[in-house]
């Protein structure tokens, strides 16, 4: 009997369904080639589901995705539901499903394509490979807040063993790479960064192979420009990943190569989606890069469902594209040839 997979497919809002589609596709070439199926459901959330159910995420959509094996989200957000003191935002539902889900560990990897060189806007850089380990469901944008009468405050709160589960993970993927770890912190003001490296220290006995190195922010966003292709693995706190894999995404050439994971505990969903926004500025134009979308695709047969082979079949035939010089708007650089979302895409299931 054929293996079958069930998705839960949230599009989004902007450039969302015209890169998910692009991925679907994708999707469904490799598992035919490779004889398992898949089903896809469709659901809301974002600012989608605002205009539909007047809330970003609903129970019906979070069910969903808690008995799917895997979430592929496109953006959301957007100009419309852009009001910085409204209740009801967009953001919510990534909050709400990376909360519910349990998605602690968010995988950013950021990887400057041989093709591409030309594309990073740092003079002599040819290479870089970092995975970008962030702590997802911690931190600032979910400790204590609030007004005073002349003020606000956002509390940062950690506890050991939310730093210490993800952690661990930073160390796993080192040693499943180059080995060398780099945590980074804000250590010499914030107390919860003086837990990070206490944690640290006492899980690396157990990791003796992998070296460490401790960045403060600062230092290490000024690093990250100065000696990209010098960084392994990167693990940091919620905010500090936020920030670190958007600047090392702009290294890359565009956000718009870049994937995610957002990982919990063995045997729950995984949810993967491209690093970019929803670019409403772009949607419905045909330009936006599903790239992004695709590697997202490939990390989502890898960790989520075993398939080891799809993954490496994507991210073979998207390095291939590349190599043929085919480039959407956003690396295009004047060489190679300009194309659409949806040719794109099919240059990608022809090379597969």
């Amino acid at each position: 009997m054929m293996k079958e997979y069930n998705i839960a497919l949230i599009k989004g809002d902007g450039i969302g369904p015209e890169v998910v589609d692009g991925a679907v596709k994708v999707m469904n070439t490799v598992s035919e080639k490779l004889g398992f199926s898949l089903k896809f459901t469709e659901c809301l959330a974002g600012g989608c589901s605002i205009d539909e159910y007047g809330v970003p995420l609903t129970d019906e959509t979070l069910n969903i995705c808690k008995n799917s094996d895997a979430v592929l989200l496109g953006a959301v957000g957007g100009p419309k539901w852009d009001d910085v003191d409204a209740s009801i935002r967009p953001e919510k539902a990534l909050l709400g499903l990376r909360k519910e889900l349990g998605l602690y560990s968010n995988l950013r990897p950021a990887l400057l394509y041989e093709a591409l060189a030309d594309a990073c806007p740092i003079k002599g850089v040819t290479s870089m490979d970092i995975l970008i380990v962030r702590e997802l469901t911690g931190g600032i944008y979910f400790g204590k807040k609030g007004r005073t009468d002349d003020g606000a405050y956002d509390t940062e709160e950690y506890s050991d063993f939310e730093i210490r589960r993800i952690v661990r993970e930073g160390f796993r993927y080192a040693m499943g790479r180059d080995k060398r770890l780099t945590v980074v912190d804000k250590a010499n003001v914030l107390e919860t960064s003086r837990l990070w490296r206490e944690v640290v220290k006492s899980e690396a006995g157990n990791f003796p192979e992998v070296s460490v190195e401790f960045l403060y922010i600062d230092n290490a966003s000024m690093q990250l420009i100065g000696r990209p292709q010098s960084f392994d693995v990167i693990v940091t706190s919620n905010m500090f990943g936020d920030i670190l894999s958007d600047e090392a995404g702009e290294i890359t050439g565009s956000v718009g190569m870049l994937p995610s994971a957002s990982l919990g505990d063995p045997g729950k969903p995984g949810m993967y989606e491209p690093v970019h926004g929803s670019a409403p500025d772009i949607a419905g134009k045909g330009i936006a890069n599903p790239l992004a979308t695709i590697l997202s695709a490939a990390m989502l047969f890898k960790w989520s469902l075993g398939e080891d082979k799809a993954s490496d079949m994507i991210n073979e035939a998207v390095n291939k594209v590349l190599e043929n010089g085919l480039r959407t708007a956003d690396i295009f650089k004047g060489e190679g040839k300009l194309v659409t979302t949806e040719e794109m895409t099919s240059a990608v299931i022809e090379s597969l």
